[in-house]
């Protein structure tokens, strides 16, 4: 498999997205909402699955679409191809802040298992699937939900992640154990599996979770330091409107604005 060749420029530093740069008849694909902004001559098509699949049969392409809806993902992705006469530009943002990453399957043995939401786009003929290393039952119990999705082919592809990003190479049966919720992606020779923290009271009342995701090298891990859900969390917790309760931060007031306000 041959994914199309694109050439790409990363923009910003906490807010980021990438302009991808496609020649006649490139392109690109990407999850629905993912498109920032684009050129005229670049039309957009809605295809069954990853469109990686276009000379398999319709069973092949349900089966595969299948797999990315178990991730909650949508049966369908959006395809941005250049049918203009010269070189046209596509960009997308993540959607919320953090880093872009880029992948370059070729490089990396031609796959990577990363996060579930973590895919925001890739050069067409890159494959998206579900990893079926571990049993699925495990992801029910990883906080944030353990299912990986798999990355595959020899093209560029792009992965979104919050906060500051660590990437971090490990030798031959060195581990490494991280919050299920902090595992962006890793390649495809890292053995990786679930691991009960300790105690129940530890959890509750330590501020992690229940379990880790334990890491064994060889290969290569990236891992961000702020997970979307740790952050919706805290925001959800801090909003009186659901329920959670508003701290004053710059308020001269304080608790006493807090009486005043009627919430004591």
């Amino acid at each position: 498999m041959n994914a199309h060749e694109i050439d790409y420029k990363l923009y910003g530093d906490d807010m980021q997205f990438v302009e991808i740069e496609l020649d006649p008849y490139e392109s690109v694909i990407a999850e629905a909402g993912g498109m920032m902004m684009m050129e005229d001559g670049i039309e957009m098509e809605t295809v069954f699955g990853d469109g990686a699949s276009s000379n398999k049969g319709f069973l092949n392409k349900l089966v595969g679409a299948g797999k990315r809806l178990l991730t909650g993902e949508s049966l369908f992705m959006t395809v941005f191809t250049n049918n203009g006469s010269g070189k046209r530009r596509v960009s997308f943002a993540a959607p919320y802040p953090g880093k872009i990453i880029p992948i370059n399957l070729s490089e990396l043995g031609g796959k990577v298992i990363c996060q579930k939401d973590s895919f925001l786009c890739a050069a067409k003929g890159v494959s998206v699937g579900i990893d079926f290393q571990r049993k699925l039952g495990t992801g029910f119990f990883g906080g944030e939900g353990f299912i990986m999705q798999k990355l595959e082919g020899d093209g560029l592809a792009f992965l979104h992640a919050g906060g500051t990003i660590y990437k971090r190479d490990l030798q031959l049966g060195e581990k490494l154990r991280i919050d299920t919720g902090c595992l962006v992606a890793m390649t495809k020779e890292v053995n990786y599996n679930i691991e009960y923290v300790g105690k129940i009271k530890t959890a509750f009342f330590g501020g992690e979770g229940l379990f880790f995701a334990t890491l064994t090298g060889p290969g290569t891990v990236w891992v961000q330091s702020l997970p979307f859900s740790r952050l919706a969390d805290r925001v959800i917790a801090a909003a009186p409107s659901a329920g959670g309760r508003s701290v004053g931060e710059g308020s001269i007031l304080g608790s006493i604005g807090d009486l005043l306000n009627g919430d004591d």
